[in-house]
């Protein structure tokens, strides 16, 4: 091969313009495959981005809930332990009156005496 046929064949396939065009394509390639490699990296970070803002708002939700679900809670344990202490204030009450309990109808001679 010459350079006539050289030449040739490049004025067919696009003369100097495909020429420079290739070259360029050449000696761009590895620019070309970093920018769409950060291209892609940039959408893949989008995304997480995006993801990790929706998993901590359903985060916060949960919390709410979970929040509220708790002073429910509280307040049912609340009620439950003031109506223990009433229970027991009404035991006391009981067992009080059981030991004051007369066993005489009238009580002028107190069976078991008491210093009530």
């Amino acid at each position: 091969m010459d350079t006539t046929d050289i030449l040739a064949i490049t004025g067919a396939v696009g003369g100097v313009q495909g020429l420079l065009q290739l070259l360029q394509w050449w000696f761009s390639r590895k620019a070309t495959l970093r920018q769409g490699n950060a291209a892609a990296q940039a959408a893949e970070n989008e995304n997480n981005r995006k993801q990790v803002e929706w998993l901590e708002k359903r985060i916060a939700e949960r919390d709410t809930k979970i929040d509220g679900l708790y002073a429910e809670l509280r307040q049912e344990q609340a009620a439950r332990l003031e109506e223990i202490h009433r229970r027991h204030e009404v035991e006391l009450r009981l067992a009080e009156a059981e030991v004051r309990k007369c066993l005489k109808r009238r009580c002028s001679d107190r069976e078991p005496p008491s210093d009530y």
